[in-house]
């Protein structure tokens, strides 16, 4: 789903103009660390993954971002939300709101018409908590 969003990213001349550093990780929980480590350093980051790779992360954030009160706003694409994916996908997409709720995190749907007001909403979330927040994607971007 976000494989444009990388492709986008992976393109110099795009993380040049905008002046981004793009980390890609092998594991989403690397990646939280990576993304905390330059939060502690003065930056802000935003981490792409896959709702699978939530359960990878869920030790880090539990045990970590939100004891030490580090923010990072997790872009998740939702497959399965539909239920009409790969079976795998189809269970996680299924309860991937419930697991959000249970470990309490916020999230925020994508809405494609306006995409930048769910930005900024998220935003709001987390400068007022000082958490991590996510916004679930359903779709190809």
């Amino acid at each position: 789903m976000l494989k444009g969003f990388f492709r986008l990213l992976e393109s110099n001349e795009t993380v040049e103009k905008q002046n981004i550093t793009f980390i890609p990780s092998i594991r989403e929980d690397s990646a939280l660390g990576v993304a905390s480590g330059m939060y502690l350093g003065g930056k802000k980051c935003v981490m792409l993954m896959q709702n699978s790779g939530l359960g990878y992360c869920l030790n880090v954030l539990t045990s970590f971002n939100f004891i030490y009160d580090i923010p990072i706003l997790l872009l998740i694409s939702w497959r399965g939300a539909y239920g009409n994916d790969a079976v795998e996908h189809d269970i996680i997409g299924e309860k991937l709101t419930d697991l959000l709720h249970s470990v309490d995190i916020p999230y925020k749907e994508l809405n494609y018409e306006n995409a930048e007001d769910t930005i900024v909403e998220a935003l709001f979330l987390i400068e007022k908590t000082n958490r991590p927040v996510a916004i679930l994607i359903k779709d190809e971007i």
